[in-house]
């Protein structure tokens, strides 16, 4: 795709008062005198051997002295950061939408399951960035409670951290929580109209063991799928929220390297989103083989 775009990489980087020398000169370094296709092997050969290259903006920076970046040394802190953020939200998320989804397939049509539906779809139909921003009107700007944006240091402590991500953390929630709470539900439902939960009710079982023996083994395939799917939108498909609330991660950095053009960078971020996105969910498949009875127990 960058292939595609207008005007000269060096010149791009370098900006338009570079002599031709010294455009000469960075695109001989930065291997962009070769053809694309070669480039790109080169840099999958790189991949496999753990280098992910050299990023164009410590290459003009080295002209004054200082020292080559690797994409490496550049990704490795904003991924952290990135993983935090995702893993404090999973925390949250995951046990909050597993027991509304259960609690609203048992009260299915009740006020409690149609306020939770409604809140859900609400949050579902608006973009990330348009509540991360109503959110940071109201609870960093009108009432001082969070921070607005999430700025993160390497001298920040734990609990700064986690308080610094409070605005990010509710934002991911609100829509991670809609789409796990309401795949739950149908599951539940799907599940309590089956034949073999009317006989465990036929023979007086209570509700909870009918719930919890029999119903939710059954569901945990279809669950464990969704929350794979939304586990790997939480490290894949937070560069909106993270670009809303200026937070230091790996999303941030790809749209950062893809408007100075520093096609290194945005070459390992995608390679680290490819990836995460393939093991959560081939781990979701896994999972759902895993607690799924009549696949373990075949006849």
């Amino acid at each position: 795709m960058f292939e595609l775009l207008p005007g000269n990489f060096a010149r791009a980087v370098l900006g338009q008062s570079a002599t031709p020398e010294i455009v000469e000169n960075f695109n001989r370094r930065a291997g962009l005198d070769r053809p694309f296709f070669e480039r790109f092997g080169v840099w999958l050969w790189g991949v496999v051997q753990g280098d992910f290259g050299i990023s164009y903006s410590s290459l003009t920076a080295s002209s004054t002295g200082d020292q080559d970046r690797t994409v490496a040394s550049m990704i490795l802190p904003r991924l952290e950061n990135t993983l935090f953020l995702a893993a404090a939200v999973a925390i949250v998320a995951v046990p909050l939408s597993l027991g509304l989804g259960l609690l609203a397939a048992l009260y299915r049509g009740s006020i409690f399951d149609r306020v939770v539906n409604a809140a859900t779809l609400t949050s579902i139909s608006f973009p990330e960035f348009f509540i991360g921003y109503i959110l940071m009107l109201f609870f960093a700007v009108q009432l001082p409670w969070f921070y607005a944006t999430s700025m993160i240091e390497s001298t920040t402590t734990f609990w700064d951290h986690l308080e610094r991500i409070g605005l990010p953390l509710i934002c991911l929630v609100l829509v991670i929580v809609a789409h796990m709470m309401r795949m739950t539900r149908a599951a539940i439902i799907n599940l309590l109209a089956s034949p073999f939960i009317e006989m465990a009710r036929l023979k007086g079982m209570p509700p909870s063991r009918v719930i919890w023996h029999h119903a939710l083994p059954n569901a945990w395939a279809p669950i464990a799928t969704v929350v794979g799917l939304n586990l790997a939108y939480l490290v894949v498909g937070v560069v909106v929220v993270e670009v809303v609330f200026a937070y230091p991660g790996i999303g941030r950095l790809m749209v950062d390297a893809v408007v100075s053009r520093d096609v290194p960078v945005v070459q390992g971020c995608a390679i680290i989103f490819a990836a995460v996105y393939v093991l959560l969910n081939l781990s979701a498949d896994i999972i759902g083989i895993v607690t799924n009875p009549r696949l373990l127990h075949p006849r």
